[in-house]
C-alpha cells in the first residue's frame, strides 16, 4: 500500500497528485477499508480533493462502477466482492448453535461463492414478529475480520421484510389443439400458457412451480416452468400440493439421516431408573405408527390420601437423542411439527428416532421422562414427581381395543389385562374427572371427520369417528401432565415455552353477545368471563334446533392457542400454567420442554443449554407459524381430496347446514363428507339480500327470506375444482322467513344489489371461494 493509501486508511488528510486526484488504487483501498461509509464527498474530503478536480473525481468514480470494480448504494460505495453495511438478507439456515444464518439476496460477484452471514441477536427488545428460516430481513453487516464466528460477516437484524413471493404452483394441461396450458392451484389465479421450449421437462398432469415470462392485457400470459415437483395422475400426489404450497420441509437432508443412523439405544446408566417391570400401556388410533406415550395407574396406598389414586404417564426421552445444536435439532425446529395427510406423514423426526428408537413399542426396552401424580378422591392434584427412567411397554392397545375391554368386550390381548391394568386406569379416570368438572374447561360438541383413503391415495369412505371415554381418558392423563411440567420449570425457575390460550377478545364479545340476543340469550357484561359462562349457553341449546349454531358461533369468538415463553394461562383449559411435554416425537415445543426439566431437576444429559431463554421468544413464534401452516396444510388437502371425490356428481343434490354468511354469498358444509361450497348471493334468489353481521345471516329486503349461519340446507353441485379443491352450490331449499317488524340492515351501504332476478354472480362467488379465511382451531392441538 502507498503512503497516501496509508494515510487515508488513518484518516488523516492526503497531497493529491499533479492533477489533484488520488491514484485508482488508493481510491479502490479507501474503499475497502471503509466499505459502506465512503461516498464522493468523503474520498474527497480525506483526499483533499477541491474545486474542478472533484469532477474529474466524480468521472473516476463512474469509470469504477461501469468496469465492476465498485457498488454504489444509497450514495455509498463497496468493493465488488463485499456486502454494505445494510443489506437485505435470505435466512437460509441454523448454525451448529441453533443461530441463524443468512445469505445476500442479490451478490455483486460471480467469481466465488454467495457469502454466509451469521446473524447475532440484536440489542433491546426482541423483534415481533421474529426471524424464520425463509424470511428476508433487513439486517446491519459486519465484517468479521477476527472469524471468531467462523463466518466471514456478522449481521444483527434491523426489520423483518415480508417474505418473497413463493412462486406460482398450477397443473400442465394439454389442449384439444395440443397446447400447453397452467392450470393453477390457486383458484384466484389464472391460467398460462406454456411454450413447448418452457416446460424444462414436464409432462402433461405433472405438478410444477413456474414463473411469469411475460404479462399480457389481453388473452393468456406466458409461463415457464422452473420446478417439476411430480406427477398428479392420482390422487395420492395430492398432499403434495400442499406441501410446496406453503413450503413444508419434507425431504430431510443427508446429514440429519446419516446422525438417525448413528444413533445407538439409549443404556441404563447415571440417573435413569429401571422400570420394567411396571405395565405401562400405550393408547393410541389404531394406525399409529409411533408411539409417544403410555399410561398407568394404581390405588394410593397412602392412607392419608383414603380413594386416591397415583397415576404414571411415560413420554418418550426424544431429548436423549436429539441434542441441542445437532443436525437432528435443526431440522427438527425447521420442521416444527409432523404433518399429517391421510395419505402419508411428514414426520419432524426421521423415522429411526421417531418410529424406532423414541417409539413406545409393546415389549421393547425403550428410554422415557416419567411422571407420577397423586390424586385425591376428589380429583385433586396433591403432589407430582419427574423420572428419567427405562421402560417396556406390556401392549399396544388401540382406544376401541381398550374401550371394548371395559363395556364388557375383552380379547384375547385385553383380557389378561382388564382387572391389573384397564380397570385401574378408568377408575383413576373417573376420580380425575371429578376434578375436571369442577375446573369447567370449554366444552364445545364439534365432531370431527376422518378420510380414510386407499392404497391409490383415492377417498374410500369419510367418518365421524364415535368420541369414546377412552379418548378422554388419555386426553386428561396428557394435560395433566402437561400441567405438572409446567409447575415444576416454574418452581425451578427455568425457562421454558408455555402453551398459551388467551381469553376472547372485547370485540368478540360483542359480537358474541349481539348474535346470542337475536336468539334471545345472553352473556354477561360485566365481570371476569369463564369458560363456565360459555358452557351454561351450550348446554341450554343441547339437543336444540340452536345446537350446532351456537357451538360454532362461540368457537368463532375464541382466540387462536399459541407457544409464548411469557404465560397468560390457557383460557379454553381453565389452567394458570400450561406447556406441551407429552408428544415430542411430533412437536419440538414439547422436546424444549424434556430438555428444560432434564436440566432443572438434574436428570442427566441433553438438558437445555446456557443462555436458551434468549432465544426462546424467536422459537415460540417459529413453532406456532409451523404449526398454522401445519393445520392449512392438512385442510386444503383433505379439500382437494373431497372435490377429486365429488367431480363425477355434478348436478347432485346434498343435504348441509350453512358454515359461514358474507356479503358475498354462504358457505355450505356438506353432511355427508363435511366438504365445504359456496354460494354466489346472486344465485339465491330473487330479491336484495341484506347482510346482518350480527345474526351471522343475509335477509331478502323484499321475501324476508333469511338464511342463517347453522341452518339446515339442500344444495345442487353445479361446479368442482379438485386442484383448487373448491366446490359451488346453488340452493335449492327456501329459508326461513322473517317478519318485516323483525329485520335489521345492519350496513345498508353493503346491500348486495345484484342478488335479483337476472342478476349475474358477483367476482368472487367461484368455487374458488374459502370460508372466513381462517382454519376452525383443531380440538387436537390444545
Amino acid at each position: 500500500m502507498s503512503k497516501g493509501s496509508r494515510s487515508a486508511a488513518r484518516g488523516a488528510p492526503v497531497v493529491p497528485d499533479a492533477n489533484g486526484l488520488p491514484t485508482r488504487e488508493q481510491i479502490l483501498t479507501f474503499i475497502a477499508e471503509h466499505p459502506g461509509q465512503a461516498g464522493k464527498r468523503e474520498i474527497a474530503r480525506s483526499f483533499g480533493v477541491s474545486g474542478g478536480a472533484r469532477i474529474a473525481l466524480k468521472r473516476m468514480l463512474k469509470e469504477l462502477g461501469e468496469e465492476g470494480l465498485v457498488n454504489k448504494e444509497r450514495k455509498r460505495l463497496t468493493p465488488v466482492g463485499t456486502l454494505p453495511t445494510v443489506s437485505v438478507l435470505l435466512i437460509v439456515d441454523r448454525d451448529a448453535d441453533g443461530d441463524f444464518v443468512a445469505q445476500p439476496v442479490s451478490w455483486n460477484d460471480d467469481r466465488g461463492g454467495v457469502p454466509r452471514v451469521l446473524l447475532v441477536p440484536g440489542r433491546g427488545r426482541p423483534l415481533v414478529p421474529a426471524p424464520g428460516i425463509g424470511d428476508r430481513v433487513l439486517a446491519r453487516v459486519e465484517p468479521d475480520a477476527a472469524a471468531e464466528s467462523g463466518f466471514p460477516y456478522t449481521a444483527r437484524v434491523i426489520k423483518v421484510l415480508e417474505k418473497r413471493a413463493p412462486s406460482i404452483l398450477g397443473v400442465v394441461r394439454s389442449t384439444i389443439d395440443g397446447e400447453r396450458r397452467i392450470e393453477p392451484v390457486d383458484r384466484k389465479q389464472s391460467e398460462y400458457s406454456l411454450a413447448a421450449e418452457d416446460l424444462n421437462g414436464a409432462k402433461d398432469g405433472d405438478l410444477v412451480a413456474i414463473e411469469v415470462k411475460r404479462m399480457t392485457r389481453y388473452g393468456l400470459s406466458a409461463a415457464r416452468v422452473i420446478e417439476v415437483i411430480g406427477a398428479m395422475h392420482s390422487e395420492k400426489a395430492v398432499s403434495l400440493i400442499a406441501i410446496h404450497a406453503h413450503n413444508i420441509p419434507h425431504i430431510f437432508p443427508p446429514p440429519v439421516l446419516e446422525a438417525a443412523e448413528r444413533a445407538q439405544p439409549a443404556p441404563i446408566s447415571g440417573v435413569r431408573e429401571d422400570w420394567r417391570p411396571m405395565p405401562l400401556v400405550t393408547i393410541d388410533p389404531a394406525d399409529a405408527k409411533d408411539h409417544d406415550d403410555a399410561v398407568h395407574a394404581e390405588p394410593d396406598s397412602d392412607p392419608e390420601n383414603p380413594g386416591g389414586f397415583i397415576v404414571t404417564v411415560a413420554i418418550a426421552d426424544v431429548a436423549w437423542y436429539v441434542r441441542p445444536g445437532s443436525p437432528l435439532d435443526r431440522e427438527a425446529l425447521k420442521r416444527g411439527n409432523s404433518v399429517y395427510f391421510p395419505d402419508r406423514v411428514v414426520p419432524m423426526l426421521p423415522e429411526r428416532i421417531s418410529n424406532d428408537l423414541c417409539s413406545l413399542r409393546e415389549g421393547e426396552d425403550r428410554p422415557a421422562i416419567a411422571v407420577r401424580m397423586q390424586f385425591t378422591a376428589e380429583g385433586k392434584k396433591k403432589f407430582h414427581w419427574f423420572h428419567r427412567i427405562m421402560m417396556r411397554s406390556a401392549a399396544k392397545l388401540s382406544y376401541q381395543q381398550a374401550q371394548a375391554a371395559i363395556d364388557g368386550r375383552p380379547d384375547e390381548k385385553t383380557s389378561p389385562l382388564l382387572d391389573p391394568v384397564l380397570k385401574p386406569l378408568w377408575a383413576a379416570y373417573a376420580v380425575m374427572k371429578r376434578g375436571r368438572d369442577q375446573r369447567e374447561p370449554l366444552d364445545l360438541d364439534l365432531p370431527e371427520r376422518k378420510v380414510i383413503v386407499g392404497a391409490d391415495g383415492a377417498i374410500e369412505r369419510i367418518v365421524v369417528p364415535e368420541r369414546l371415554d377412552a379418548h378422554r381418558l388419555i386426553e386428561e392423563y396428557m394435560i395433566q401432565a402437561n400441567v405438572a411440567a409446567a409447575e415444576t420449570l416454574e418452581r425451578k425457575k427455568s425457562p421454558l415455552v408455555y402453551r398459551v390460550h388467551d381469553a376472547p377478545s372485547l370485540a368478540k364479545l360483542e359480537s358474541l353477545r349481539e348474535f346470542l340476543a337475536s336468539i334471545e340469550m345472553n352473556l354477561p357484561r360485566s365481570g371476569n368471563l369463564r369458560p363456565g359462562h360459555f358452557n351454561t349457553i351450550l348446554d341450554k341449546v343441547k339437543d336444540t334446533e340452536h345446537q350446532a349454531l351456537v357451538n360454532e358461533v362461540v368457537l368463532r369468538s375464541q382466540s387462536q392457542a399459541v407457544y409464548s415463553p411469557e404465560n397468560i394461562g390457557h383460557f379454553g383449559l381453565n389452567l394458570r400454567r400450561y406447556a406441551h411435554f407429552t408428544s415430542p416425537i411430533r412437536r419440538y415445543a414439547d422436546l424444549i420442554v424434556h430438555r428444560a426439566l432434564v436440566r432443572s431437576l438434574e436428570l442427566g444429559e441433553g438438558g437445555l443449554p446456557d443462555g436458551a431463554e434468549t432465544d426462546l421468544e424467536a422459537i415460540a413464534q417459529e413453532i406456532s407459524g409451523a404449526e398454522r401452516r401445519a393445520m392449512a396444510a392438512e385442510r386444503e388437502t383433505i379439500d382437494r381430496l373431497v372435490a377429486h371425490w365429488l367431480a363425477d356428481r355434478i348436478g347432485a343434490t346434498f343435504s348441509g347446514r350453512i358454515a359461514g354468511v358474507t356479503r358475498s354469498g354462504l358457505f355450505v358444509k356438506l353432511d355427508e363428507t363435511g366438504a365445504d361450497g359456496f354460494v354466489p348471493i346472486g344465485s339465491i334468489g330473487a330479491d336484495f339480500f341484506d347482510y346482518d353481521e350480527a345474526r351471522h345471516a343475509v335477509i331478502g329486503s323484499r321475501t324476508g327470506e333469511m338464511h342463517q349461519l347453522g341452518d339446515r340446507v339442500e344444495v345442487k353441485l353445479v361446479e368442482v375444482a379438485p386442484i383448487a379443491g373448491a366446490l359451488r352450490f346453488q340452493l335449492v331449499s327456501d329459508g326461513r322467513h322473517v317478519p318485516k317488524g323483525e329485520r335489521r340492515v345492519i350496513e345498508r351501504g353493503f346491500r348486495n344489489s345484484i342478488g335479483r332476478p337476472g342478476g349475474k354472480p358477483r367476482p368472487g362467488g367461484s368455487a374458488g371461494a374459502k370460508p372466513g379465511g381462517k382454519p376452525r382451531p383443531g380440538a387436537k392441538r390444545r
